[in-house]
């Protein structure tokens, strides 16, 4: 298939009416964006990317949506299908793997509650299958529509969300974190817009929130040793490489969140989080630049990382192998890791004087 607009590939993908289709044109704009990569500006590609996966990931839950619906008729309220982790964040890569949830609207009537929750554990069940289908695995650390936690009502989200605030530790701060990068992607989008506008509104109050993620968003370290040398990999197939989804990529999404957070920013893409501090007054423009282009070397090298096809599905490591770091993509990945230290020092910092105002 030439790729020659985003807009023929929309329609490409919206007229997919079996899933055969929809996986042989998934197949075939792997290939394509893969080529590309190496020919066009990281960010721009990137969110070209995304907006596939949205359209592909959109046209599946309308076929899943039909399915159900002939068998079991229409839903029975309103409903959101929301996207978290990279997808959330607008940052997937070629091979990125199931992280969503579902968030319907409350029933008063408790028989029609059950039959509410029977009719999306089904819908649930066959999105997730046919995403498989399309080659998306299910998350690893199950954040997955399938899963009772991340397919709920609205009510059961909120209360879920004031648990996790009112009792921060830090397996709680982390699914706050998560739900932070919680993304709309179909249905009705009121029903996350309420729930993210309670999670900034709790924020607002109380600031010292702030302290408890900061301990969550510095838990991964840059793989950058003290004398300016990269930390590579000791053991395994991967010896000799980087990781540069935990090295690398994730302290700096990690980072610029918690500046978004702080700064009471409701902006999905790490992009877009640092255009918006920027533009606040919050970033000097020369900072915002250059977490850009750390950004952008991140983005790059993670998604130049081998993936392979287990059981039909995209996955990948997120390792660059030894013989992946040529000289350029080492100076590259020195310079995005410099730029990632500064940052997590300067959250730290911008923390501090935040949790000092009280």
């Amino acid at each position: 298939m030439k790729l020659l607009s985003l807009e023929m590939i929309r329609i490409e993908i919206e007229n997919a009416g079996q899933m055969e289709q929809l996986r042989n044109l998934r197949d075939q704009l792997h290939e394509e964006f893969e080529q590309r990569l190496l020919l066009s500006h990281t960010l721009d590609w990137n969110r070209e990317l995304n907006q596939v996966h949205d359209w592909l990931i959109h046209q599946t839950i309308e076929l899943a949506q039909a399915a159900i619906h002939a068998e079991y008729g229409a839903s029975p309220v309103p409903f959101a299908f929301v996207l978290f982790g990279s997808g959330g964040r607008r940052e997937q890569t070629l091979w990125s793997d199931q992280d969503n949830g579902l968030i319907y609207a409350e029933l008063e009537d408790e028989i029609a509650s059950k039959q509410a929750s029977l009719y999306f554990k089904m819908l649930a069940e066959r999105i997730s299958s046919m995403l498989i289908e399309l080659g998306y695995p299910p998350c690893s650390g199950e954040v997955i529509c399938t899963n009772n936690k991340w397919r709920n009502t609205w009510i059961g989200y909120r209360s879920m969300l004031h648990e996790w605030l009112l009792d921060p530790h830090w397996e709680n701060v982390r699914y706050l974190l998560i739900l932070a990068d919680m993304r709309f992607i179909y249905g009705d989008e009121s029903l996350v817009n309420r729930l993210m506008d309670e999670l900034f509104d709790y924020m607002d109050n109380h600031p010292v929130m702030l302290e408890h993620m900061l301990h969550n968003t510095l838990h991964h370290k840059i793989s950058l040793g003290l004398f300016g040398q990269l930390i590579k990999e000791r053991y395994g197939e991967d010896a000799g490489g980087v990781d540069i989804k935990y090295g690398a990529y994730i302290p700096i999404v990690n980072g610029v969140r918690l500046l978004a957070i702080e700064a009471d920013i409701n902006e999905a893409s790490t992009e877009q989080r640092i255009l918006k501090l920027q533009d606040y007054g919050l970033v000097e423009e020369e900072i915002a630049h250059d977490w850009l282009e750390a950004l952008s070397i991140a983005l790059k090298l993670r998604s130049l990382t081998p993936f392979q096809l287990e059981g039909n599905q995209y996955t990948s490591r997120g390792k660059l192998t030894a013989d992946g770091l040529t000289k350029e993509r080492i100076n590259e990945l020195k310079l995005c890791l410099r730029i990632g230290k500064d940052l997590q020092k300067y959250v730290r910092k911008m923390v501090s004087k935040e949790l000092e105002k009280g």
